[in-house]
């Protein structure tokens, strides 16, 4: 979480590798605060199935806050698929799409969006699941 003026906050997610011991995070999507505010529900959502209080998401939070895997992908996608988009309805189709994937669905097109064609496969995401 990146505190931002008044009560509003980024968000960046991190993919993390290893042990407890030796953890490597390597950064996958950074949101401003007006970005993460257009799809708070899905961060709220992913906090709840990970088994955390939506509380823990304070203005004031140093410390990362660990999602599940499956519940960590499906946010990063809606995360890449959402960040460029300003209307509010696309935003919205876009994430009921993600939520109505399976988890297969989500690990695929995460796959997509942070490889090598990522914007393409971003592009086709949003193109499917926005039906523009």
């Amino acid at each position: 979480m990146k505190p931002s003026r008044g009560e509003t906050y980024g968000l960046t997610i991190e993919e993390t590798f290893g042990e407890a011991s030796s953890v490597f995070a390597t950064t996958v999507v950074t949101l401003t605060s007006q970005q993460t505010g257009r799809v708070v529900d899905a961060l709220f959502a992913a906090m709840k199935r990970s088994g955390h209080q939506p509380s823990v998401l304070t203005f004031t939070r140093k410390a990362p806050i660990r999602l599940t895997e499956p519940d960590g992908v499906r946010l990063a996608l809606t995360l890449l698929a959402t960040q460029p988009i300003a209307k509010h309805e696309r935003v919205r189709a876009l994430v009921a799409g993600i939520n109505a994937m399976s988890t297969e669905e989500t690990y695929y097109w995460y796959s997509k969006c942070i490889g090598v064609d990522a914007n393409r496969a971003r592009k086709a995401l949003r193109t499917l699941l926005s039906n523009d």
